[in-house]
């Protein structure tokens, strides 16, 4: 079978392991530092910290900017954060932890991110902060974004922040630039099967140097890691925080993984375009938009078809594992009070299927996906 997914690992990493293991020092230390310092040098903007896991970045990020006042927003309202339910539960779970509500925002079927129309609609006093996500690595209009914010600032006398869930979307550009340069909270996941892996962990890059302040003391109970002593338990803790730092293990594996990421981006868009040649206008199957002023990272390769049974159960036949990876958050029970009417959800999970895509996939792989689905199911 030709994997959806699959673990990228730089031949170095063992030994870089094995070299903190020798060290002595396997909790945050030096590698921590240096990894954090080669990827404030890749995406562009020195405030970074990493943390155990993009799934801790997000809590951590809406702790700071939506989960301090619980019973009440901006004019006393209650609070709530408008996301999007097409994403790994990760994303939408970190809110519910914050116990701020959330309000679902429905998806533009064209894209698969958050349907920006609507989430203009939706802004109102009780909006403490907004979730987005780069779906599949392909970015949101951050540009519309911004002028959203600028009527609602306008409208309600203050500005929401937004996190962006870049947990699929190391290497992708929005108008020639990294995501994490465009004035919001960003988190990215360096889980196993992420394009950038650090067996498990991530990064968040922050728009201020007040955020990134707290985000640096509270990924490690609200202890200054950097004064003297490297965060002695006597020093006075202002804000407590949480156990969500990055430790020299997984740091390592980074490091030798970093620059094995930008080969590992390059087959995964090489053969995007390949298929963007070859299915544009296959009977029955819909290719997602491709806007000139955004690079996807492609994480998988989504597309819309009209019989999603027997796509897939084509594929499988053919050797082609292909599938949804992600289903909508907003069937859960657990969320179920925040049901909202959401067609444009609707009509697309009924139709997404992804394919692989990945830097495993050689020319000879890609030609039979192509082959298998213009041949029909």
């Amino acid at each position: 079978m030709i994997p959806i997914l699959k673990v990228p690992m730089s031949d170095e990493a063992t030994a870089a392991v094995g070299k903190v293991l020798a060290s002595g020092m396997v909790g945050q230390g030096p590698v921590v530092d240096e990894f954090e310092a080669a990827l404030a040098e890749r995406v562009g903007n020195p405030r970074v910290a990493t943390v155990n896991s993009a799934t801790s970045g997000l809590h951590l990020a809406l702790h700071m900017v939506a989960g301090t006042e619980p019973e009440g927003g901006p004019g006393g309202q209650p609070g709530e954060v408008l996301t999007t339910p097409l994403t790994m539960v990760a994303t939408n779970w970190a809110i519910l932890a914050n116990r701020v509500r959330l309000r679902w925002v429905d998806v533009d079927p064209g894209t698969l991110n958050v349907d920006l129309d609507d989430l203009a609609r939706k802004i109102s006093p009780a909006t403490r902060a907004i979730v987005i996500v780069h779906f599949t690595g392909y970015p949101v209009d951050l540009a519309r974004l911004s002028g959203i914010l600028d009527e609602a600032e306008r409208r309600f006398g203050f500005r929401p922040m937004v996190i962006e869930d870049c947990a699929h979307a190391w290497g992708a550009r929005y108008r020639g630039e990294p995501l994490g340069n465009h004035g919001n909270v960003s988190v990215f996941s360096f889980q196993a099967v992420k394009h950038l892996t650090c067996g498990d962990g991530g990064l968040m890059v922050l728009p201020d140097d007040e955020l990134h302040r707290r985000a640096k003391l509270l990924r490690w109970f609200g202890i200054d890691r950097e004064a003297k002593g490297r965060g002695l338990v006597r020093d006075d803790v202002a804000e407590w925080g949480f156990k969500f730092h990055m430790n020299d293990i997984n740091a390592a594996i980074g490091l030798a993984n970093l620059d094995h990421a930008d080969e590992v981006v390059r087959r995964h868009q090489d053969n995007a375009a390949f298929f963007d040649r070859e299915l544009a206008g296959v009977p029955g199957l819909e290719l997602t938009e491709r806007a000139e002023d955004r690079t996807s990272s492609f994480w998988v390769y989504p597309v819309k078809v009209d019989d999603m049974a027997g796509f897939m159960a084509r594929m499988k036949e053919a050797g082609i594992t292909a599938g949804p990876v992600q289903e909508r958050n907003d069937r859960h029970s657990c969320v179920r009070q925040y049901a909202a009417l959401l067609p444009g959800m609707d009509e697309v999970s009924e139709r997404l299927v992804c394919l692989p895509v990945g830097w495993w996939v050689t020319e000879q792989d890609r030609q039979h996906i192509v082959d298998t689905v213009k041949a029909g199911w």
